[in-house]
């Protein structure tokens, strides 16, 4: 990758960045463009050449996806609070965006036998199989604390797969290079695999730091969120992590009392699958929510 390439990638992450700390902002076009240090219209064409789509359709989709887990989780929020919280002025408008998203109305989404409808992380016969290995196990009760922000250098990747391997080896070999500490590690996950396919899902391989970056290439730096979070301690082996993270969804947030903010969840291991040869996990799942 060259620099000016280089380049394009730093200032697309700090647009990216700006458009996940809180997906229920408002998010112009010409906003996301200053961030990124663009002109709109140049803005515009990076932005699909590095992302691959281009910035309204990505916001937007991004916006159904957190729908799509509101109207799923928070049964009590109307479908009008979620079509505003997603930055829709009317029911009609937000219907129709969500049923382009999803095939179906959020009506149709929030109707519970689609709990039993085939979830896309289920194709994967390796992760089907350790699905039927955790279903039966209880859930870990959680920590609910007051978090910090976190600094942390981080590098992109697209897919929920052992492909996540690239992004960590990238870090990792960055961190060697500049002499930074490796150990406190932690993944942000953008996507709910449930209903988004793992070759869509967003993830980002992250490393705390004390010092600002001071070459930004793939390797950034972002503040991860804080506030009041559940935590919950998971271990397994590679395959069981989704599913387990989709029982917290689907189990235990409707029932805690607790809604999820629209900050990402995120991981911080203590045994990373990605880098260790027996592909085992240790690590605090940290589920960004508010009170009811």
């Amino acid at each position: 990758m060259d620099k000016l390439s280089r380049q394009h990638v730093s200032r697309i992450n700090d647009a990216l960045f700006h458009i996940h700390k809180d997906i229920t902002q408002d998010l112009p076009a010409k906003l996301l463009a200053d961030v990124a240090a663009y002109s709109e219209q140049h803005f515009h064409r990076v932005f699909k050449h590095v992302v691959g789509e281009p910035v309204h359709s990505y916001v937007r989709r991004v916006r159904m996806e957190y729908a799509a887990n509101q109207l799923m989780f928070d049964v009590h929020t109307s479908v009008v609070d979620v079509a505003n919280k997603c930055g829709f002025n009317s029911v009609s408008s937000f219907s129709r965006a969500f049923k382009a998203t999803f095939a179906m109305s959020p009506g149709e989404w929030r109707n519970p036998i689609r709990h039993s409808a085939e979830k896309p992380y289920l194709k994967d016969p390796e992760i089907a199989a350790a699905y039927l290995r955790v279903a039966e196990r209880n859930l870990p009760e959680p920590l609910v604390i007051d978090v910090p922000t976190r600094s942390v250098a981080y590098v992109r990747h697209q897919g929920y797969g052992r492909s996540i391997a690239k992004a960590w080896l990238l870090l990792k070999a960055w961190a060697e290079t500049e002499q930074r500490d490796f150990s406190l590690q932690f993944g942000l996950h953008h996507s709910n695999p449930a209903w988004v396919e793992l070759d869509k899902c967003r993830y980002v391989a992250c490393i705390a730091i004390d010092k600002p970056v001071q070459r930004r290439s793939v390797v950034n730096q972002m503040t991860v969120p804080g506030g009041l979070h559940a935590v919950f301690r998971l271990t397994g082996v590679y395959g069981e992590l989704l599913p387990q993270l989709s029982m917290i969804l689907e189990r235990w947030l409707p029932q805690s009392g607790f809604k999820q903010r629209s900050t990402p969840a995120y991981v911080q291991y203590h045994r990373n699958h990605f880098l260790n040869n027996d592909e085992q996990f240790e690590l605090d799942f940290y589920l960004p929510v508010s009170f009811d």
